[in-house]
């Protein structure tokens, strides 16, 4: 009985070391034959790379289509939709949003929208005042700010954060300062200082303040033109710099 039990063992082993060698070669052989099908692929090099990764910078709404001048800044991931004007010299920032769905959008000589701004026009405005968005010639508007159917007159600077409703008017030679709420229909006038939530008169800009608003406009201005030689014509470079990376061995 002992030697029945040991032969039984024997066979019962016999047989999945069998199952398991011809288990491995079976595995070896799908190996090798994956690997010599790999091996054989070679690309095309008439092959188009498609870049997905990218989203759509000009976005035309039935009969408009955002207008933007040779010789101005649209960072690769800025979003122009609809009746959107992009004038020389102008920049708009990266992540900004530019929404001219339902009225226009202008954007002046040598003016900046900064990062994170959105830009917005209503239908029309609450006050009978212009519905559009104006932001006229050497205007800077800093970053995470919300512009919806204002007018600002050239040569002024708009503080980061800062929010301007429907109807508001910043006149020529003023500032508005960081994190301000400009309530609809309310106006800066020309040369003063103002800043709070909602935004009142904190006092008259010097001579010396009002000269300062051009000379930041043409700085940013000079900046812009070097991003802008850096990604023409459609922001492609950086998929250069990754294949230089990827050819010296460097993780990307």
């Amino acid at each position: 009985m002992a030697t029945l039990g040991r032969l039984s063992r024997k066979v019962i082993a016999t047989t999945l070391s069998g199952q398991l060698r011809r288990h491995q070669n079976h595995n070896l052989i799908r190996r090798s034959l994956a690997t010599e099908a790999q091996a054989a692929i070679k690309e095309s090099p008439d092959r188009v790379k498609w870049d997905y990764r990218g989203q759509r910078q000009i976005i035309p709404l039935g009969q408009w289509a955002p207008k933007v001048a040779v010789d101005a800044y649209v960072a690769p991931n800025v979003v122009l939709a609809g009746q959107v004007t992009v004038y020389d010299g102008a920049s708009v920032w990266n992540g900004a949003v530019l929404r001219g769905d339902l009225n226009k959008i202008t954007i002046g000589f040598c003016s900046s929208i900064q990062e994170k701004c959105v830009v917005h026009a209503a239908w029309s405005s609450p006050t009978g005042l212009p519905a559009e968005t104006l932001v006229d010639r050497y205007v800077t508007v800093g970053a995470y700010s919300l512009l919806r159917s204002c007018t600002i007159e050239p040569e002024c600077i708009i503080g980061q954060h800062s929010i301007l409703m429907e109807g508001s008017l910043v006149e020529t030679n003023s500032i508005l300062e960081a994190g301000s709420v400009l309530p609809p229909g309310r106006r800066i006038p020309s040369g003063e200082l103002w800043a709070g939530n909602p935004a009142r008169f904190v006092r008259t800009l010097t001579h010396e303040e009002i000269k300062e608003i051009p000379k930041l406009s043409t700085a940013i201005n000079d900046l812009a033109n070097a991003h802008h030689s850096e990604f023409l014509p459609y922001s492609t470079v950086y998929l250069e710099v990754e294949k230089l990376k990827k050819s010296f061995g460097i993780s990307i």
